[in-house]
């Protein structure tokens, strides 16, 4: 059985890791907050995450069939619209489900 020297030692070493891993997250972002490149993304991310998750639902828009089409355009122009009237995001996403979960059941494959 290892000695109660070295035990203490490993408790001492596995306190002062899991300090260093906690507090490095407020270290690191003390630093980043001032980082041009932290406030560029910021800005832009949410926009090109967006547009990426619109492109990738649209991505099978079957147009030769102009029902579904539209079942699947009016969800993101209602969300486009309530986003530009209200600039909320959190009402918009919220919008254009309820509008896409009526229009599914409204208009069958």
């Amino acid at each position: 059985m290892p000695s109660p020297l070295y035990l203490a030692a490993v408790v001492a070493l596995a306190g002062a890791i899991t300090l260093a891993l906690r507090a490095a997250p407020f270290v690191i972002l003390s630093r980043l907050r001032s980082s041009d490149l932290v406030a560029y993304l910021g800005r832009h991310l949410p926009a090109g995450v967006m547009l990426i998750l619109v492109v990738y639902l649209l991505r099978d828009l079957p147009v030769d069939r102009p029902l579904l089409t539209l079942r699947e355009l009016v969800p993101v122009l209602v969300t486009i619209a309530v986003h530009l009237w209200r600039r909320n995001a959190l009402l918009s996403m919220a919008a254009g489900t309820a509008v896409y979960a009526v229009a599914l059941a409204v208009v069958p494959a």
